[in-house]
């Protein structure tokens, strides 16, 4: 995997597994690759994969089954959508806007595009 520096990189595995969410690649009750595995395909320290999966648990995306491992929580899609929008909504909308505005694009312009 490829990080990049404008996010932590266990914030970067999060969304590798939400982003699987998303795409109905990962659907509910799916099980989630384990720490070591998870390491071993990024490339990364298995404390790095755990901050991720306490992440996405304290979230409601993946639960823990006590020595059985990893899945996908049956409200999953719905929380990373809902977190998603959010994060959408807070840290990449204004930013198009401001540029909509700047260089004078309309919603019917969008539109005409989309």
């Amino acid at each position: 995997m490829d990080f990049n520096n404008q996010n932590p990189i266990f914030m970067q595995i999060a969304d590798l597994i939400i982003d699987g969410v998303l795409a109905g690649t990962l659907q509910t009750g799916d099980r989630v690759a384990s720490v070591r595995e998870m390491a071993a395909k990024v490339q990364v320290n298995p404390n790095t994969v755990m901050r991720a999966f306490a992440y996405l648990q304290d979230r409601g995306i993946i639960f823990n089954q006590r020595g059985v491992g990893y899945f996908v929580d049956p409200e999953a899609l719905n929380r990373t959508q809902d977190l998603k929008k959010k994060e959408f909504m807070e840290q990449y909308l204004p930013e198009f806007v401001k540029r909509m505005k700047l260089l004078n694009i309309s919603v019917d312009d969008l539109k005409k595009h989309f």
